[in-house]
């Protein structure tokens, strides 16, 4: 929690050190004052604790100043805060400017002031109940300390890893909003059925689930380097009716596997920028630039116009995404639509984090009306 709380409270740690120490600091000095102040003023680490272990980790040489640091926080406390306080919100918050406009903009003022802050609490953690290895019933009856969600009742959140039960394939981490999507596509034993993006393998999973291993389910990915944590992972949850397929949709060639027909049900779970996943993705805040939804959005339409195509007339393709932002979701399906006038809009929903009370993500139901 250390670690991450600095890389959420980046921004407002250094606006701190700059009122403590308006002159230039050495990067070693600044990630030390980073983690003292994070300890005194977020966490409220006891004063004599947060300011002994920071100056332990300080060379001879920067101790004296670490601890002079350190100390004047102490004394100043209430005026910190304040001045935080006074701070816009990219400020109080450590998020990009570029994005607390852009949801300003979308969601209104109050709003990106909550997602700011939901952004900034430390996640729970949920597991998916894997039913293809046990019931419900048997797993909360063995792990008694879980909370059972009423929202999803096949989700639990934790309260400690249950390593054995996962090794087993009993439950699977999962943020229950990773369901929306597999929900949207509703496969069907016995059908045939794509996960054009299926790396790390959470979603085929419950598809194949929900399937109860009957049909086949392809499980592709374009990084050779995840298709083996693809296979053990499936293999992990018992999944018999999935095939992995290294396949990149923005390369010219099909793989093999796709030539014995059409598929009676695709989900495109597309790469995408992640500000609906911001509190359990910390680094995302940070490599995040303006320009990226417009790149995200050019590569997603490219993955679909592709992968359109091998969809059965009467079948269904189920597009979704872990970002909130309208460019990767709402204005990707207008442009497919354009794109395929083969293609029905059935549903579209989807679940804003501050709101909901879950991960944001976004899902998008489409017909193939031949």
């Amino acid at each position: 929690e250390l670690f991450y709380g600095v890389l959420r409270n980046l921004t407002l740690l250094d606006f701190w050190i700059g009122l403590l120490r308006p002159a230039s600091i050495d990067h070693r000095s600044r990630d030390l004052l980073r983690v003292g102040l994070y300890q005194l003023l977020c966490l409220r680490t006891p004063s004599h604790a947060a300011v002994f272990e920071t100056v332990e980790l300080s060379t001879r040489r920067q101790r004296p100043f670490i601890n002079a640091v350190l100390r004047a926080a102490l004394r100043r406390l209430p005026e910190l805060e304040t001045a935080a306080h006074a701070e816009p919100l990219a400020t109080r918050f450590s998020h990009p400017e570029f994005l607390v406009k852009k949801w300003g903009a979308t969601y209104g003022s109050q709003a990106a002031t909550q997602l700011c802050e939901w952004n900034n609490q430390p996640p729970p953690i949920y597991a998916r109940l894997n039913r293809l290895r046990t019931t419900v019933e048997t797993f909360l009856a063995e792990h008694p300390s879980v909370v059972q969600l009423s929202e999803n009742t096949n989700f639990v959140r934790l309260q400690s890893l249950p390593e054995e039960a996962l090794a087993r394939g009993d439950c699977y981490i999962q943020d229950p909003s990773t369901s929306l999507a597999c929900e949207l596509l509703d496969p069907q034993p016995g059908e045939r059925v794509l996960d054009a993006c299926a790396a790390p393998g959470g979603k085929s999973g419950l598809v194949a689930e929900l399937m109860d291993n009957g049909g086949q389910v392809i499980a592709c990915d374009r990084d050779s380097s995840r298709l083996e944590t693809l296979r053990q992972n499936l293999a992990r949850l018992g999944v018999t009716s999935a095939q992995v397929v290294l396949q990149n949709w923005t390369a010219n060639e099909l793989s093999p596997e796709f030539l014995p027909g059409p598929f009676d049900r695709i989900l495109v779970d597309a790469p995408c920028t992640n500000t609906g996943v911001m509190r359990r993705r910390v680094d995302v805040r940070w490599r995040l630039r303006s320009e990226d939804f417009r790149r995200m959005q050019t590569e997603q339409l490219a993955i679909l116009r592709r992968v359109v195509p091998l969809l059965r007339p009467g079948g269904v393709l189920v597009y979704s995404t872990c970002s909130i932002e309208a460019e990767e979701n709402e204005r990707v399906v207008e442009r497919v639509l354009e794109h395929f006038p083969s293609l029905l809009l059935n549903a579209q929903k989807s679940i804003v984090p501050f709101r909901n009370r879950f991960d944001g993500a976004f899902g998008a139901k489409l017909t193939h009306i031949g």
